[in-house]
């Protein structure tokens, strides 16, 4: 009987055992499952987070997300870029990361305002900016503030494009002023019996004339460069001998260049042939000479070169040996209607619009232009064009 029972005690102890194992095994398995899906839901989690910065880094706009305590939580390139902080300052406050109390004064006042919209701040530089801040404040689903969101926008381009717009503007019209004023004046001399004084009325008609294909080309210009603009302006290009090119433009100026004394040189080699449009490009140099005429000096050379350079392009160079361009103004000479001399520029005539229409007009193909100039040693103009091979073409 004894025996029996040992032996049934060692049966109940091996199932034990048994029963035991089977429950480690169980909990083992189980804690692999819950690890896996730990692993899975933590990788799930850093995807998503992943993907979330990537979104956010696209953006143009800047955007701060903050928490209830005015510590930022999630930022973007954009608005790291735009401040000059990095991702390690998520979790400092707003103020020390962008350095300007304005800003931080918006996200103060989201306490009482539920959304601040277009707001502007002006980033000192350099460079100077303009920034739209709109801001909103963050609740959870019961309606609970959560934090805050501030999104900023940089409009310094479009304030440029606006300034730059209005002067468009106002050049335009003092441009078109001047010669309405003196075709009005003139003619209301003529009204007034002007035209019974034969002198008086050749004079007054010229003036009427003169002043009357001055406007025909400011608003050709303005038509032509709204073209190059907008990208309508068609290019037809093809090989264009370059030296057939520049005696060509000064064939046409010689009477102008007489007018001044200014011998016109023509040192472009025999054979560089450009793939560009002839008109544009005889466009292009007639402006180019016809400022070196003007503004170059009284009995002077201007010099019309051009060279291959390594890359298929040709390179083609307006120089000549006038007062210069002082420093400050190089940056500025293609822009419309700059001049550097007022004065002088509307006493020479013109419409402020050449070198604007050199660039726009080289451009269109392909090349660029830039100017290098001393005081008191000249100016030099040059512009590049697609090469279109090397011939035996000359003038």
């Amino acid at each position: 009987m004894i025996a029996f029972l040992a032996l049934l005690a060692a049966v109940a102890a091996a199932g034990w055992w048994r029963a035991r194992r089977r429950a480690q095994e169980d909990s083992l398995r189980q804690a692999r499952v819950l690890s896996g899906l730990r692993e899975k839901h933590t990788q799930a989690i850093e995807e998503h987070q992943h993907q979330l910065e990537t979104l956010l880094d696209s953006m143009i706009e800047g955007l701060i997300v903050l928490d209830n305590h005015g510590r930022i939580t999630l930022s973007n390139r954009a608005a790291e870029m735009l401040f000059g902080f990095s991702r390690q300052m998520v979790g400092g406050s707003l103020l020390e990361a962008v350095r300007h109390h304005e800003v931080a004064a918006v996200a103060a006042r989201l306490g009482a305002e539920a959304a601040i919209l277009d707001h502007e701040i002006r980033l000192e530089g350099p460079p100077l900016r303009v920034v739209q801040v709109n801001a909103v404040v963050l609740r959870d689903s019961a309606g609970t503030g959560t934090g805050s969101l501030l999104v900023f926008h940089d409009l310094t381009r479009l304030r440029e494009l606006e300034g730059a717009r209005q002067e468009f503007v106002a050049n335009v019209s003092h441009e078109l002023r001047t010669p309405l004023s003196l075709i009005k004046s003139a003619a209301e001399t003529l009204l007034d019996g002007g035209k019974s004084d034969a002198t008086a009325l050749d004079r007054l008609l010229k003036i009427i004339d003169r002043h009357a294909d001055r406007l025909t080309l400011l608003i050709d210009d303005l038509l032509l460069l709204a073209k190059l603009d907008s990208g309508r302006m068609e290019l037809h290009p093809e090989p264009t001998a370059l030296r057939v090119a520049t005696q060509d433009v000064f064939d046409d100026l010689l009477r102008r260049a007489a007018a001044r004394e200014v011998r016109l040189e023509n040192a472009v080699p025999p054979g560089l042939i450009a793939q560009a449009d002839p008109d544009r490009l005889r466009q292009a140099l007639s402006n180019l000479v016809d400022n070196g005429i003007k503004y170059g000096r009284i009995g002077g050379v201007l010099k019309v070169s051009a060279r291959a350079l390594e890359d298929r392009r040709i390179e083609i160079c307006v120089r000549d040996d006038g007062p210069g361009i002082p420093p400050e103004a190089l940056e500025r000479v293609f822009e419309r209607f700059y001049r550097v001399d007022k004065a002088r520029s509307r006493e020479q005539g013109g419409t402020g619009l050449g070198l604007a229409i050199v660039k726009h007009a080289i451009q269109a193909h392909g090349g660029d232009v830039r100017v290098e100039s001393e005081p008191g040693k000249g100016a030099a103009f040059y512009f590049t064009l697609p090469a279109a091979g090397f011939g035996d073409r000359s003038s």
